[in-house]
């Protein structure tokens, strides 16, 4: 580093704990005193410079784990951008996704120039537009946008602070920021993010790998700034490591981060942790969100032991009369219909599947697909349906017979898979709602159902199909944690879901309709084989 370099190095620093202060939480209201970290990623960014005495950096992928006190740091940046660099005009971003995530770093800013008497009278704030402005230079300015706001392409960004990149699947707003600045001499481009999903963060994904083939030595960039705290793909996830001491380099959980001991506590990663062991969406989770792995879209996700431990039998014919939901997971023509009632007691959720195969050529599909289903068809586990392919009128006729032994309040179903059955079963007087795929629907009945299995409150008689289909499920997970069922390609794969696709669909009724549900038992018992 330069001489010059140093000295504006030192300059950025000194903005930092000078004027900053952090936000919230135990440090509110002090000095933002940088983390050793920290004053590395601000020296490097601020202080190297191109021999025309500008700065050299104008892209820089900087990847940390949650917690970490990444928020604060950009809205440190975005105000250094503001103020330190002194450019004229000068037009400083902070993108992110959504409304909510762009607000974070915002918020954070504002609350800096606030709690500064410097800063506050240097700056105006318009908490609705989420603008801070020199008062000295009102066309210079830090906004805070998302990235499913309408913007102009005719803008000239000095810096760009784009948080939470893996977020981010449409490449407009990135691609806008990315060559929207050529008139600028020293212009930044910022992204801040945790590690993403394989397959489910595009333009992250890019982004990490072009920085950690830099970091390799693979590539050579003088202008792009590559920074990853995380562990590699092979490190082992589970060791817990020490913290760096003189020469010796931080390993395990603190190489991945490094403010563990400041503003994250051990005891709180050790409990996190713990949970990853035990469950496999959680883990996926902690690799992530901890220790900033990236990690594929596909889990494994129910614990067969507690599935186990959830499958002591009981009479079904004690459920007569009795209150459940439905789901309903209709099938292609030629493969499984599951058909699931749940009845609620208190904090328990018994099971009964009713699952549906066409009857035609029974024995040589489970020969092919090495799937008991013929012998499954003999112990009426399974309701055979006549012909070729799956018959509407079979199922309709089943699910009529149910609702005179049982009071069906509801019944869910998935609304991009509908028939006509479910105008039939509409006119029949059922009452059927649909339910979207996606992950903002599937999200929370997913997760009910690995906690009740987990709780040992799903309690679904050890019914072997629906069992098989279990062991058989996987879920995906969507850049922000959400998960979905993940139903196998039935070309390509002999597994099925079709059970729990339906026992998930009745599982999102039962959260619609809150706590009333759960004690319609109260007086009633289960009788046990």
């Amino acid at each position: 580093m330069s001489k010059n370099g140093i000295h504006k190095a030192n300059i950025a620093v000194e903005f930092f704990e000078r004027y900053l202060t952090h936000t919230s939480g135990t440090y509110a209201r002090q000095p933002f005193k940088l983390l050793a970290f920290q004053e590395r990623i601000i020296r490097d960014l601020f202080g190297t410079l191109k021999p025309d005495g500008y700065r050299r950096y104008n892209t820089a992928y900087i990847e940390i784990p949650k917690k970490n006190g990444k928020s604060e740091l950009c809205a440190g940046i975005a105000l250094a951008g503001l103020i330190v660099d002194e450019e004229p005009g000068a037009q400083i971003y902070s993108a992110a996704t959504t409304k909510d995530q762009a607000g974070i770093v915002f918020r954070a800013a504002a609350q800096m120039v606030r709690q500064h008497p410097v800063l506050n009278e240097m700056c105006s704030i318009v908490d609705s537009t989420k603008t801070i402005y020199l008062k000295k230079e009102p066309s210079s300015y830090y906004r805070a946008i998302s990235g499913n706001a309408a913007f102009q392409d005719g803008i000239n960004p000095h810096m760009v602070i784009f948080d939470e990149l893996h977020r981010q699947t449409p490449r407009e707003l990135w691609d806008v920021f990315r060559y929207g600045n050529p008139m600028r001499k020293q212009p930044l481009l910022v992204a801040i993010t945790t590690a993403g999903v394989i397959g489910e963060s595009p333009i992250c994904e890019e982004q990490h790998e072009y920085a950690r083939r830099i970091l390799s030595g693979l590539y050579s960039d003088p202008s792009y700034y590559p920074c990853i705290y995380g562990l590699d793909q092979n490190e082992d996830w589970t060791v817990e490591g020490e913290p760096a001491k003189g020469r010796r380099q931080a390993t395990g959980w603190y190489k991945a981060n490094p403010a563990l001991g400041y503003f994250i506590p051990i005891d709180r990663i050790r409990q996190e942790f713990k949970e990853a062991l035990e469950v496999p969406t959680v883990q996926n989770s902690f690799r992530r969100f901890r220790l900033n792995q990236w990690v594929g879209q596909t889990t494994r996700f129910i614990p067969m032991e507690d599935w186990k431990n959830c499958g002591a039998p009981f009479d079904y014919n004690e459920l007569a009369g009795q209150d459940c939901f439905a789901g309903l997971d209709l099938s292609t023509t030629r493969d499984l219909t599951a058909f699931v009632l749940i009845f609620p007691k208190k904090d328990e959720v018994f099971v009964l599947p009713q699952i549906f195969l066409p009857g035609d050529e029974l024995h040589e599909r489970s020969k092919a697909d090495n799937v008991p289903y013929d012998l499954w068809a003999a112990q009426g586990l399974i309701h055979i349906t006549p012909g070729k392919q799956v018959d509407y009128g079979f199922i309709r006729k089943t699910v009529n017979d149910l609702g005179r032994l049982y009071n069906i309040r509801e019944v869910s179903y998935d609304r991009w898979n509908s028939h006509s059955l479910v105008k039939e079963l509409e006119g029949d007087g059922f009452r059927m709602s649909p339910i979207g795929q996606g992950y903002q629907s599937m999200n929370a009945p997913t997760a009910e159902l690995l906690a009740l299995v987990r709780g040992g409150k799903l309690r679904h008689g050890g019914h072997p199909v629906l069992s098989w289909m279990a062991d058989c499920m996987t879920v995906k997970q969507d850049p922000a944690g959400n998960i979905k069922p993940e139903k196998p390609d039935r070309m390509k794969n002999k597994k099925r879901i079709d059970g729990i696709a339906a026992t998930i669909n009745a599982l999102s009724l039962l959260i619609a309709h809150g706590p009333e549900t759960v004690s319609i038992y109260e007086t009633e018992g289960l009788s046990w084989f």
